[in-house]
């Protein structure tokens, strides 16, 4: 039965692990010298060695006959555990088995001593995921703290952030990183080699791109694209769904030019030769952030691209566009939804908004709209003319100014009017007392006649409802607040108008205490006075209450002159 290249190549000495010498090179020295720790965490991102270099460990602390470190694969310890016949080498997946059940069943079984191996060995994969059940951690956590000398724990995970400090603490921790693109190459060659097929470098460099620093992924790539024995860049790109970097800075010339017919032709060339919609926009993606990194960063940028596009192509791109449109561009492919119901449709109007970033008055096409006319004054270029029609104007002659009369020279020669009788006294002359006659003070110049303002018109009291509304709303700012909110409370106070008085009626004795005075009765007929044009008395009561009328006294008088009558 055929089997995967990532499990047939899977490493079996420290020695074939690639990229993580730094970690082997630890593990090999503590197996020669037997300084091995009771626990170890394995932490890293997706298929760089965690889960292998455990396995390799768990053979080389059991092999009889180890090399430099290195398990011989050849005893029997070595063997059983290879074909996992020997039981004493418990590989535990956490994310299906993260119940306190199950590692209260481990903590039991650790107390037995191996039944053919030295050393009883528990590789726990994706250890965070006992994170799900915080006491499957603290059931761990005392066989970790003093474990049997013929225990060992190795801990794997994606994910260390997610265990409990008081479990890392108690392990030796090594860190997994992200193998180069150069070793991922190397690898993929010889693998394609002892397999039979040949791998051209350009094609090895694009899926050592693509697996994003994990030896597993690019050997799952290269079995996918292992439908023909000549794997060339053309062979991977068709076997992935990708458009290849040609057509993607073609696509991404198109962008720049705000050419959105061209770059919807390229767009639909790709889609019609099979290319996913997301698959486009991610590679347009990296096309720009490398653009971006050669800007922000001219000397160190190179180091840091990905190297699928030439430096010519780049440095190109760097020139023509301005950074903050490349920032708008990639967070406008991020937000684009290709993995909706239509993708392409989204695919088509996210290049349309990168062709032309100005359209709408959103906050982001105006900072487009800036960045474009940065980048036109930064180049030298004309701004384009102004929309609004030309205005001619046409020049009259200046008016002529009229000739300013000659003054008279002035000379040092007497005029012929003075005489000695004008001349100044001499010192010692009489000067007789001459009073002058004083000058008649000016008269102010008249004030301006004021056009009296026209008295506003008096309000209809026919209805004592609009006469009241009016009379609250002009006590504003005459009164105090709180009286004046009271005032325009109808539950507090209410106003009625019969004949030539208004009613203010009480409904609450706090209102009658404030409102019910000499002073605000007085302000309110003022008022009332200034609305109407005439008096109108103005007189309290409580709610539901008639107010008691003001007895005449004239007629009072009258009848008293009747004799003794009495009024019941």
């Amino acid at each position: 039965m055929y089997q995967a290249l990532y499990r047939k190549w899977r490493p079996l000495t420290f020695d074939d692990v690639v990229g993580q010498e730094h970690i082997t090179s630890t593990l090999k020295r503590q197996v020669e010298t037997g300084r091995l720790s009771h626990a170890y965490l394995f932490s890293g991102t997706r298929g760089t060695g965690k889960t292998t270099c455990a396995r390799i460990l768990a053979r080389a602390v059991n092999c009889e006959h180890p090399v430099n470190g290195n398990p011989c694969n050849q005893c029997a310890s070595c063997r059983g555990i290879l074909d996992e016949s020997i039981l004493d080498v418990v590989e535990l997946d956490a994310a299906s088995h993260n119940g306190v059940d199950d590692v209260r069943a481990l903590r039991d079984e650790a107390v037995y001593s191996p039944a053919s191996v030295k050393k009883r060995v528990y590789i726990i994969d994706e250890a965070h995921s006992l994170a799900t059940s915080s006491m499957a951690f603290n059931a761990l956590l005392k066989i970790l703290e003093e474990p049997p000398e013929h225990v060992m724990f190795i801990l794997c995970t994606t994910a260390p952030q997610k265990i409990l400090p008081t479990i890392v603490s108690r392990c030796q921790r090594h860190s997994f990183t992200r193998i180069e693109p150069e070793d991922i190459a190397a690898r993929l060659t010889y693998v394609a080699g002892q397999e039979g097929m040949t791998l051209e470098p350009a094609a090895a460099a694009l899926l050592a791109r693509m697996a994003d620093g994990g030896m597993r992924d690019a050997l799952s790539l290269l079995d996918q694209c292992a439908a023909s024995e000549h794997i060339d860049e053309a062979a991977v790109l068709s076997a992935m769904g990708l458009a290849g970097s040609r057509r993607t800075a073609e696509l991404l010339e198109a962008v720049a030019a705000g050419d959105t017919e061209r770059a919807l032709r390229v767009f639909a060339d790709l889609w019609q030769d099979g290319k996913e919609p997301s698959g486009i926009l991610d590679e347009l993606a990296g096309l720009m952030r490398d653009v971006l990194l050669l800007q922000v960063a001219p000397k160190g940028g190179e180091s840091l691209v990905s190297g699928v596009y030439d430096m010519a192509t780049l440095r190109r791109f760097a020139a023509q566009i301005p950074g903050a449109r490349l920032m708008d561009g990639l967070n406008a492919i991020r937000t684009a939804d290709t993995g909706g119901p239509s993708p392409r449709r989204a695919a088509e109007m996210c290049l349309v908004s990168l062709c032309v970033p100005e359209t709408g008055d959103s906050l982001q096409g105006l900072k487009n709209r800036v960045s474009m006319l940065e980048a036109a004054l930064k180049n030298g270029a004309a701004l384009p003319a102004a929309a609004a029609p030309a205005v001619s104007v046409e020049e009259k002659p200046a008016p002529k100014k009229e000739p300013e009369p000659a003054s008279a020279p002035v000379t040092e020669e007497e005029p012929p009017w003075y005489t000695d009788e004008d001349a100044p006294p001499a010192e010692g002359d009489i000067v007789p007392n001459i009073r002058l006659p004083e000058p008649e003070p000016e008269k102010p110049a008249p004030a301006p006649e004021k056009t009296p303002e026209p008295a506003p018109a008096p309000i209809a009291t026919a209805d004592g409802g609009e006469l009241w509304d009016a009379l609250v709303k002009a006590m504003a700012g005459k009164m105090d607040m709180g009286a004046h909110a009271m005032l325009n409370t109808p539950t507090q106070v209410s106003g009625s108008l019969a004949g030539d008085t208004m009613t203010v009626a009480f409904g609450t004795p706090i209102a009658k205490m404030m409102l019910g005075t000499p002073a605000v009765q007085s302000m309110l007929q003022e008022e009332l006075r200034t609305l109407t044009g005439r008096d109108i008395r103005v007189a309290f009561a409580d709610k539901g209450a008639a107010p008691t009328a003001k007895p005449d006294m004239d007629k009072l008088n009258a009848l008293s002159r009747f004799g003794n009558i009495k009024f019941e």
